[in-house]
């Protein structure tokens, strides 16, 4: 379920498959709160929650908030992908459909990070404008102990945003990023709970909303333009996922063992 707080004033009402709740106590410029709520698996995506993501910040949009911050219910801010579902095409499309619906809103997206951020769950942080981290979050790509891969988009963005050697020892080395050094490194702005990322997105919310939804499309032009890939990034991409290597780390989750990679 996705659910759907506007702090400031009344909600749409909800399409089927969501939750909506409304604060209507405060005066403040509207702030819309998104919850990834499925704690049972940690907030994990799948296409139902990617489709319910994309549809809660159009309905943002449409109450008139003014910022957006996205967070977890539970301990996580989200796993990553539900590897139930991750092996499919329809998977792909829903979660670059949410991933493009978070860089396209105008309205600047704080993603308020209550906990891991793994996989898709990482994404999801680096598709938003702004990033506050709790202490308990931690940020990893695991694909390469999945015979997986990610997309040019999402190297690009995590280099320009944490640093071409950091992204370098995520992606490559499997490396895990705790928040104090994803603040280090740039990939967080500020640590602190949800209530921080509130207050930040309340001083957003009372700025100038044009200029704001300039900024944000000229800085995701500005970084974006490098992630267009070439034949043979595009070629060697999908090669990962149609490989016998991404099927033995299928195989190997499954039957709960290391998965014994043979590059082909």
């Amino acid at each position: 379920m996705i659910d759907v707080e506007l702090r400031g004033g009344p909600v749409p009402p909800p399409a089927s498959g969501e939750s909506a709740g409304a604060d209507q106590t405060s005066g403040a410029p509207q702030v819309a709160v998104i919850r990834i709520d499925r704690p049972e698996r940690r907030n994990a995506l799948d296409i139902e929650h990617c489709e319910g993501l994309r549809a809660a910040l159009g309905r943002a949009e449409d109450a008139g908030a003014r910022a957006i911050v996205l967070t977890g219910v539970g301990s996580s801010f989200c796993a990553g992908a539900d590897l139930n579902q991750v092996y499919g095409e329809a998977f792909t499309d829903a979660l670059y459909n949410a991933l493009h619906a978070i860089t396209d809103t105008p309205l600047p997206v704080i993603a308020a990070v209550n906990g891991p951020a793994i996989g898709a769950g990482l994404q999801l942080a680096l598709a938003a404008d702004l990033r506050v981290a709790a202490d308990s979050a931690v940020f990893a790509i695991p694909t390469a102990r999945l015979g997986l891969a990610v997309d040019p988009w999402t190297l690009s963005r995590l280099a320009a945003l944490a640093g071409g050697g950091t992204a370098r020892a995520v992606v490559l080395g499997c490396e895990t990023v705790p928040a104090a050094r994803a603040l280090g490194v740039g990939l967080v702005q500020r640590a602190g709970d949800l209530d921080v990322a509130l207050a930040w997105a309340d001083e957003l919310a009372g700025l100038a909303p044009l200029t704001l939804a300039y900024s944000k499309q000229a800085f995701n032009e500005a970084t974006d333009t490098g992630a267009v890939p070439s034949e043979a990034v595009t070629a060697a991409y999908e090669a990962c996922w149609a490989s016998e290597d991404a099927q033995e780390g299928r195989r190997a989750r499954a039957e709960k063992r290391a998965p014994v990679f043979q590059g082909k």
